[in-house]
């Protein structure tokens, strides 16, 4: 061996000496540094690692085994057993709420950049440091979220917080009717078939100063009476819930105020066709990530004066949102954004689109049942014409004698919320289609069974 070669070769050795050398000090400067966090990591990891057959998950919060401490397994529904392995066979299936499981996978995927670690002491006062209620970079990367969606204008218009859209439906109704000069309460209506809580969250507080007046056909004549003193607020829903309809606003005139629910306005649901840009917008973290249990929402207001009444309504009513909830909101949304900021909506959109297609497959045989037909419009975020895949299917029961279809549906081991409760008839049932990928192919099983049974009806009658 040459002196040169010998040279080469005593360097490269010492090379990788240094560099073992640094990736041991590395490590070890990391364990280090990992003091406080070690702890909670581990008790994450060790929960994470449980295994629940797929058909369930455990969690930090959950129940324990009484003698190992263990968190047991929470199945999810028609499943039981240790590890939810056992599948209850005339279990029925329960799609009267719209929980918005179906997202879960994706977190799964990205459990690490999603994940949040929060110290005991992690902002335990009341305030921010600048006195107030809201984070300044949450509701930075708020504006850069609909800017990269394009379904709702922020420029210039106010944003706050709320525990869900649930909380601010009521702020902006209390805010909204401070504007009313008359003695008679202003009349809170929506266009039906409606959601539910319009209603019971007017009704909740006995307020005389609003009252939920029912469907917004009943009105329409009224707010273009010139001799009217009548003071509206129409709820508009867009994309609607139970029907996917892109909602708009019925009322006109000076005497009608409209706030905007537009939980569903997301690319996985809808096509977008344009920017919302009305002034008063209500969205949630349920509807576009899926963490439903997280609490939380928010308002975009153009009126500064409605901006500080619905402040004042969160202020006294829960003094703002959690820090805790606005931290995971905040990992949340950053990580919707990261990337080309595509790709949660591409996973979300191709999920509800692949079921919208195997629902829309069962029933387009069935006579006796039908869904709403939606347009397909130009999603200017996807740029592709899409058709509408919303978080909801809208039955209808065709039978004269199925007046009450939440019963038919009941009957054959499916739980739907019947038609009564969105302001219209019990011929009409809503079917989440967000559940978990159990819950919704259970629903396709039971709805196959049902239309299957009566075709054969059907041709048993015709053979005779």
């Amino acid at each position: 061996m040459s002196s040169v070669d010998l040279k080469w070769k005593v360097l490269f050795s010492v090379s990788v000496i240094v560099n073992f050398t640094c990736i041991v000090l590395v490590i070890i400067q990391s364990e280090t540094r990992l003091s406080w966090t070690r702890e909670a990591a581990a008790e994450a990891e060790n929960v994470a690692s449980i295994s629940c057959s797929g058909h369930g998950r455990a969690y930090l919060d959950g129940l324990v085994l009484r003698e190992e401490g263990t968190p047991i397994c929470e199945c999810n529904a028609c499943f039981t057993g240790p590890d939810c392995s056992l599948f209850k066979p005339n279990c029925a299936v329960d799609v009267d709420s719209g929980n918005p499981m179906f997202l879960e996978p994706f977190w799964k995927q990205n459990a690490g950049s999603s994940g949040v670690m929060v110290a005991g002491w992690h902002r335990m006062g009341y305030e921010f440091e600048d006195g107030s209620l809201i984070s300044k970079q949450l509701k930075s990367v708020i504006h850069k979220l609909h800017d990269t969606v394009g379904n709702a204008n922020t420029s210039n218009k106010y944003i706050l917080f709320g525990a869900g859209s649930t909380q601010l439906l009521n702020a902006a109704v209390y805010a909204l009717s401070h504007h009313t000069p008359y003695s008679s309460p202003t009349k809170v209506v929506a266009s039906a078939p409606y959601y539910p809580v319009y209603k019971s969250q007017t009704e909740l507080l006995g307020s005389n100063k609003y009252k939920f007046s029912g469907d917004t056909s009943s009105w329409k004549n009224k707010t273009r009476s010139t001799s009217t003193t009548t003071n509206f607020i129409e709820f508009v829903t867009c994309p609607n819930n139970p029907d996917g309809h892109l909602n708009k606003a019925v009322l006109q005139g000076k005497f009608a105020r409209h706030v905007y629910d537009l939980a569903y306005y997301w690319p996985h649901y809808t096509a977008i066709p344009s920017p919302m840009d009305e002034d008063l917008m209500l969205f949630t973290l349920s509807k576009l990530t899926g963490h439903a249990g997280s609490r939380f929402g928010w308002a975009i207001v153009k009126d500064k004066d409605v901006y500080d009444r619905m402040v004042e309504y969160i202020d006294l009513n829960t003094y703002g949102v959690p820090r805790e909830t606005q931290l995971r909101a905040l990992k949340l949304l950053n990580v919707v954004l990261q990337g080309d900021r595509r790709e949660m909506f591409r996973f979300a959109h191709t999920i509800m689109k692949t079921r919208w297609e195997k629902l829309a497959e069962i029933l387009s045989t069935s006579k006796r049942f039908s869904i709403e037909q939606l347009p397909s419009q130009h999603c200017a975020f996807s740029k592709q014409v899409r058709p509408p895949s919303p978080a909801f299917a809208w039955l209808k029961c065709e039978a004269e004698e199925d007046e009450e279809c939440h019963n038919v549906l009941r009957e054959a081991n499916i739980i739907g919320r019947k038609g009564a409760a969105f302001g219209v008839e019990n011929r009409y049932v809503r079917l989440s289609v967000v559940n978990s990928r159990d819950d919704f192919d259970l629903l396709l099983q039971r709805l196959q069974d049902l239309v299957s049974k009566q075709r054969s009806i059907v041709d048993g009658v015709m053979s005779l």
